[in-house]
């Protein structure tokens, strides 16, 4: 295993802009590619691979410990599976009834069984499960490409069916390439003994679906996630690190011509180059906690590669904002499984902590490292155990469990550590260093946490963010790890999710059901021209104040709209104040102020309501003037029902029709 040997963590709450701004910030990639030496030092080393040969039974052995026996049953129990056909009409439903799950669903199953079988003969090595692998290789190579059809709209045909004679790349193929890719660098000696037939396919088959198409130019549109000719305006999201981190295991491991593997490497920097470009410098994942593991997380994958390709030479391990960026997910968790989330991100997710760790691990990171081990606790046994790696990124797979041995050993020192001074105190420990306020300020979002485990994220940015939702000026809260004011986050991926004519038909896209203002009763729209003005957080006082104005249509009449949050650090009296201040040229219909809640929602008393979610009872306070009107939205979405239940409940405050053109609304939120 090779680390940076030291690397210097300096604790910082607030970036100012000018710092964010450095033109240094730009290209990182390829300062680091240009140095003396390190571009002719790819590969080097013959013995880069950080991973034992198969044969290495002794090697193997000490990678799963004791995981070995349950990795081998797993594949036991699929001995007899049967390697599925994706037929023609499983990629024709995307186009008829928008449906995806007909194709993803035979694409996901034989790709678990290709990481099933892959793993147990790692583990095992008596040949058991070589035949299995042979068969679903055997299909891999019949199969034109491997992208999804939702995905296949960027081929040339327009069509979800794949077209033969175009091959491009997208989230699924490159990870179902770099699955082969490892199948056959492990295993090519042993179908060779079956067939060498076997092993020349799959090898034409990955050059074909991966190699070629990462170096056709002509394919830079299809591929646009490779950001060939993108400009400072070019949108990029985290297809890029994803898909760059696993064409790049494959070139690694398969390409055989050194002009093609330099020219490979220098596409890879260029498009990580462009990814960090687009980002913002502070830190946040624009796209939200959700999409952090296929973002920050591959960017560390991509990081580890090429470090451990180039015998460490290309080394980008204490890069402050590429640190910053990977602790985003400490920042952004809740509790219980639950984040701050916007956009598409899922409000609820698992963290999946060896992934945590081996990005601690690689960016030398005590935030993160302890993060990992938090989410390791078992609070009914009152200790800490590291769950075994799983996952259907394979090569993600194996880069956690090298680094396992590290998070058990940490683990078992928890433990110690418990017995000496209980487990609560050990626990709580591990988020000490996490700040009351973190502040992304050329992202516009801020969470903002008190000593009564409230939690308050907003968010400023543009309507036409990756994943974006018309949610300018939004925010979510929690109460000890329990959602008051909620983001519902996104249903189950339709056609309609991603076709511009249809996503902002969606409900959970709308700024109606978010915790935003309405005035004169209008909704915020879609564009990259609706955009948030400025944005000021005073950690003093726990205020952020956001200017909203610019999110909202001509026929809202706005003069000026800002917002102002505050979250209370009393212990006795914790509560969350946001005050609206709204100013129109006209009236034309009455203001509203929306609140989405989980909980049930009770009137109580003029200018007075009572919240109640699993057993929290929050008091709401607002203008006595206003009228309350409670919709409630019953859930048929699997995604959305599996975190909020059989419905949802927008609290709407109505202004009178006839209110003034220069208003300001106060609501307030309480604990009883």
């Amino acid at each position: 295993m090779r680390f940076p040997l030291k690397v210097v963590l300096i604790p910082v709450l607030l970036l100012s802009a000018a710092m964010l701004c450095d033109g240094a910030d730009r290209d990182i990639f390829r300062s680091q590619l240009e140095k003396s030496g390190v571009a002719a030092s790819f590969l080097a080393d013959p013995g880069w691979f950080p991973f034992p040969e198969y044969e290495d039974r002794e090697g193997w052995s000490a990678l799963f410990g004791a995981d070995s026996a349950a990795v081998v049953r797993r594949a036991e129990k699929m001995l007899d599976y049967k390697w599925q056909y994706i037929p023609a009409t499983a990629y024709f439903a995307f186009e008829r009834t928008g449906d995806r799950t007909a194709m993803e669903k035979i694409e996901r199953d034989n790709r678990g069984a290709y990481n099933t079988f892959l793993f147990a003969e790692l583990a095992e090595g008596k040949g058991r499960f070589i035949d299995q692998l042979i068969d679903g290789v055997y299909l891999a190579t019949e199969r034109t490409s491997w992208v999804l059809s939702a995905h296949q709209a960027a081929q040339r045909s327009g069509r979800s069916l794949p077209d033969f004679r175009e091959q491009t790349i997208d989230l699924a193929s490159g990870r179902m390439g770099a699955a082969l890719s490892l199948i056959y660098h492990f295993f090519h000696k042993e179908f060779d003994k079956v067939d060498p037939s076997v092993s020349v396919a799959l090898k034409a088959a990955i050059k074909r679906n991966i190699l070629d198409s990462f170096l056709d130019e002509g394919e830079a549109k299809a591929n646009w996630w490779m950001a060939r000719k993108a400009t400072p305006t070019t949108m990029l999201n985290n297809w890029t690190p994803w898909c760059t981190a696993d064409v790049m295991l494959s070139f690694f491991l398969m390409e055989d011509d050194r002009a093609r593997l330099d020219q490979a490497v220098r596409l890879s920097v260029r498009a990580m180059d462009a990814f960090f470009n687009y980002i913002k410098p502070d830190g946040a994942c624009e796209e939200g906690p959700g999409y952090w593991f296929a973002a920050a997380g591959k960017t560390c994958n991509w990081l580890q590669l090429m470090y451990d390709a180039s015998s460490g030479a290309f080394n980008m391990f204490d890069n402050s904002r590429i640190r910053s960026y990977a602790e985003y997910i400490s920042r952004a968790y809740v509790g219980n499984g639950y984040v701050i989330n916007f956009a598409d991100a899922s409000p609820k997710m698992e963290m999946g902590n060896t992934i945590i760790w081996f990005c601690a691990q690689a960016l030398n990171s005590r935030e993160l490292k302890d993060f990992a081990l938090y989410l390791c606790a078992d609070k009914k046994k009152g200790r800490f155990a590291c769950p075994p790696s799983t996952g259907s990124d394979t090569y993600r797979y194996l880069e956690c469990l090298r680094f396992a041995g590290g998070m058990r050993a940490a683990a078992d020192s928890l433990n110690a550590i418990c017995a000496a001074q209980g487990f609560e105190k050990t626990y709580l420990g591990l988020r000490s260093s996490v700040p009351t306020v973190t502040a992304y300020p050329q992202t516009q979002m801020y969470f903002l946490r008190n000593s009564s485990r409230w939690f308050l994220g907003t968010k400023g940015g543009y309507n036409d963010e990756s994943h974006n939702h018309n949610d300018i000026g939004s925010c979510v809260l929690y109460v000890r790890d329990i959602p008051v004011l909620a983001d519902a986050g996104v249903g189950t991926y339709t056609k309609a999710t991603f076709n511009q004519n249809m996503r902002y038909g969606i409900w959970t896209m709308q700024g109606w059901w978010h915790n935003l203002p309405a005035p004169n009763g209008i909704d915020q729209k879609y564009g990259r021209q609706y955009v948030c003005g400025d944005v000021n957080c005073n950690p003093s006082r726990n205020t952020v104040t956001i200017d909203m104005a610019g999110a909202y249509p001509d026929s809202a009449s706005l003069r000026k709209l800002s917002r102002e949050y505050r979250l209370s650090s009393s212990a006795s009296r914790p509560s969350l104040t946001i005050r609206d201040r709204i100013s129109l040229s006209r009236r034309t219909a009455p203001d509203e102020e929306h609140f989405l809640v989980k909980g049930t929602v009770t009137p109580s008393g003029p200018g007075c309501a009572l919240i109640e979610v699993d057993g929290l009872k929050i008091r709401m306070t607002y203008p006595k003037g206003m009228k309350l009107v409670v919709d409630e939205k019953r859930i048929d979405d699997r995604k959305l029902s599996s975190v909020w239940g059989e419905s949802l409940r927008l609290v709407r405050l109505i202004s009178p029709s006839d209110a003034a053109l220069d208003n300001e609304y106060l609501i307030k939120f309480t604990e009883e």
